[in-house]
């Protein structure tokens, strides 16, 4: 063993010399790995190697000479964590260049520890502001779980728009939050943007308007910005990154072991079924299933269900009862979980996303999650194992290309638990290229551009555009009405010819928007024609047709007072299952509470004679009729259900005005786990969402 040992050592020292550290590095890994599954001790020699390639958190100080020990402390700074960390070299590298207060671009892969560089700079620096764009809302809790342990005694952490800012915050909002919290904030330290390649349309056109817009305006008042991103190769003239030093870091921390069966496979269902069946037996560890489409999810799900016995574990059994009281005793999920498999996917409640992803972590629960591109998008979990079921992208059936193909392998492996992640192929790849990040200004957010600031930016035709909207928006409401609205920045739709689309409507046919009071109506059978005239102006994606839509709006009124099966029971004549219910709730709380909030603020300007505000409509779709904190609590690991308990019980009154999301979860910590344990009948599994919830609701201190 010990000649394997050196004989590994020669060959990683020969590639150092030939200058390939990068190869080197992955070779390093794969010993460490040897040394792992063997229990063997690194050699002096070993923990040199580490050392020359960078790796510094791998060392054994114990088993260093000196020249690596002085390494190992000399690069430990304190993140937050009960003990300083060894950063590696360019996690070491970057926090320099922060602190320094340079701008920086940065491409690193999934395993780089991107996040303990942004810990390092708040607790070194000490900002005053920090504003940290995330992707999904999944990943605003991620992110704050993290950073409430950390920082929560010296800043106020906000994810929700209500919230007003202290005198420190941490604020972490996904991009369309950020827009509407520009006005709250004057200035910013540093500007963080996690995942920023999705400002291009290329690779996110639905976010990419509303992301663009955020770092427009945010990056006026910021002192310093610091962007993410994986897996790109060279970044594009642009205004958006303009004075930014890019930085594109190949420096893995995990190998990727290959496995491509695709050839074999053929295209044929029967056999790749057969394969991941193999796998999933022969590899009993963590594995990510990427299945690409909702329609994959069910057909690997219906799979799973027939060829998988139940695993008689405790923690499931709960998990699988909890779901079939709460939701649905026949979802295919109820049943999946009781065979240790999940599904991730973007529709789902966030509550139940992230049980789902604690669960992957314990040891006796979940051993596989069956996922969409939510799962390289929405958290920064890992596995051993990454099973590529198929090469398509969720947003339709395109073929996946090779940036979000890395993307997703590069959620196998992780640090300090698995040096080597495995990734089974079972579907032809993508050509591998490399990738330019390229930035254009999105049509759709030219008519909240000043074509001044940006003529040298612009194309000739999109000045053009700029300046036929100005002067056709200026005359449907007026020049400085226009003008105001615009410097308020109060419109939720980064879709300026939709905005203008609804202000002409209403200026020309106001006849036509008489009754839209009416959806401040107590009785739900009041607010059919104006919720169809609605839905009609943004014609597309409400995932169904409109009268199941209208009909499920009606119905969701009763979200406080029914549980989730009594509202599904009622949907049937809809046909309208649970999965449907995740979907179209998603639908009513971002999309039609946004077109609502946008024809709410033209009314006022160009209806005034009416006297119509649906502003309290409004905030009730846009928490799916829930009371607003309750709603909320939910991106915190709390499911409504339980909620509804401790205010039955009367431990938490939501009905309380005064109440906000901070002041629930100071309430929450004055009254005690124990005592909610004590006043409130839980199930088993109630008690085990409380733990995990109330265990990101407080602090290292």
């Amino acid at each position: 063993m010990e000649n394997t040992v050196f004989e590994h050592c020669q060959t990683i020292n020969g590639l150092l010399i030939a200058n390939k550290e990068n190869d080197a590095r992955q070779e390093l890994i794969k010993l460490l790995d040897f040394h792992e599954e063997h229990k063997i001790e690194y050699t002096p020699l070993v923990n040199h190697l580490i050392r020359e390639t960078g790796l510094f958190p791998y060392l054994e100080p114990e088993t260093s000479n000196w020249e690596e020990r002085f390494i190992y402390e000399a690069f430990k700074v304190d993140v937050g964590e009960e003990i300083p960390l060894t950063l590696h070299r360019e996690q070491s590298f970057l926090l320099k260049r922060l602190l320094e207060g340079n701008n920086i671009a940065v491409s690193a892969p999934t395993s780089f520890g991107k996040s303990f560089v942004i810990d390092a700079f708040i607790k070194i620096k000490k900002p005053k502001n920090v504003l940290i764009i995330v992707p999904t809302i999944a990943l605003t809790d991620e992110t704050r779980r993290r950073l409430y342990k950390k920082f929560a005694s010296e800043y106020k952490i906000i994810t929700t728009t209500e919230v007003e800012p202290a005198e420190k915050n941490i604020f972490i909002f996904p991009q369309e939050r950020a827009i509407n919290y520009v006005d709250k904030i004057k200035e910013l330290d540093i500007l963080i943007i996690d995942e920023f390649y999705k400002a291009s349309s290329k690779f996110d056109s639905d976010r990419s308007p509303t992301l663009i817009k955020a770092i427009l305006k945010l990056g006026k008042v910021a002192k310093q910005r610091y962007f993410l991103a994986p897996n790109i190769s060279n970044l594009g003239q642009n205004p958006f990154t303009e004075g930014m030093e890019f930085f594109p870091l190949d420096f893995n921390t995990v190998y990727l072991e290959k496995f491509e069966y695709f050839n074999q496979i053929n295209n044929d269902d029967s056999i790749k079924s057969k394969f991941l069946l193999e796998i999933l037996e022969s590899k009993q560890t963590k594995t990510l299933v990427y299945a690409g489409t909702y329609t994959n999810i069910e057909s690997v799900s219906t799979l799973l269900l027939s060829s998988i016995q139940e695993k008689d574990r405790k923690l499931l059994n709960d998990f699988s009862g909890w779901l079939s009281e709460n939701y649905d005793f026949n979802w295919s999920l109820t049943k999946l979980v009781k065979r240790g498999a999940g599904i991730h996917n973007g529709r789902l409640h966030r509550s139940l996303s992230q049980i789902q992803v604690k669960l992957f972590e314990e040891k006796q629960g979940l051993d596989t999650i069956v996922s969409t591109s939510s799962i390289i998008e929405g958290v920064n979990t890992s596995a051993e194992n990454v099973i590529i079921w198929a090469n398509r992208s969720g947003k339709g059936r395109a073929r996946l290309n090779d940036f979000t193909y890395r993307n997703i392998m590069g959620r196998g492996g992780r640090m300090f638990r698995h040096f080597i992640g495995k990734i089974y192929i079972l579907d032809k790849p993508p050509t591998e290229e490399k990738t330019q990040l390229d930035i254009p200004f999105p049509e759709q957010i030219l008519g909240d551009l000043d074509e001044k600031t940006f003529v040298n930016d612009l194309t000739k035709e999109q000045v053009a555009k700029i300046i036929l909207y100005k002067e056709e928006m200026a005359e449907i409401v007026g020049q400085g009405t226009l003008e105001r609205l615009q410097a308020e920045n109060i419109f939720q739709s980064s879709d300026a010819e939709l905005i203008k689309k609804i202000a002409y409507d209403m200026k020309f046919n106001p006849n036509e928007w008489n009754g839209l009071g009416y959806l401040n109506s107590m009785y739900p059978s009041n607010w059919d024609r104006m919720l169809y005239k609605i839905i009609k102006l943004q014609p597309s994606g409400w995932e169904s047709e409109y009268k199941p839509f209208v009909e499920f709006v009606k119905i969701l009124r009763n979200n406080w007072f029914k549980s989730i099966p009594q509202m599904l029971k009622e949907l049937e004549q809809y046909e309208i299952g649970v999965d449907d219910f995740f979907k179209l709730e998603r639908k009513v709380t971002f999309k039609l509470a946004s077109l609502l909030s946008d024809v709410n603020i033209l009314q006022k300007e160009l209806l005034k004679d009416k006297n119509y505000d649906i502003s309290s409509f409004v905030s009730l779709a846009s928490h799916a009729f829930l009371p607003s904190v309750v709603y909320q609590l939910e991106e915190f690991g709390m499911p409504r259900m339980i909620s509804k308990k401790m205010h039955e019980y009367k431990l938490i009154n939501f009905y309380d005005k005064e109440l906000d999301i901070h002041g629930a979860l100071n309430l929450f910590n004055e009254i005690g786990i124990n005592l909610v344990f004590d006043k409130v009948p839980l199930t088993d599994f109630d008690k085990y969402i409380l733990e995990y919830f109330y265990d990101g609701i407080k602090t290292n201190e």
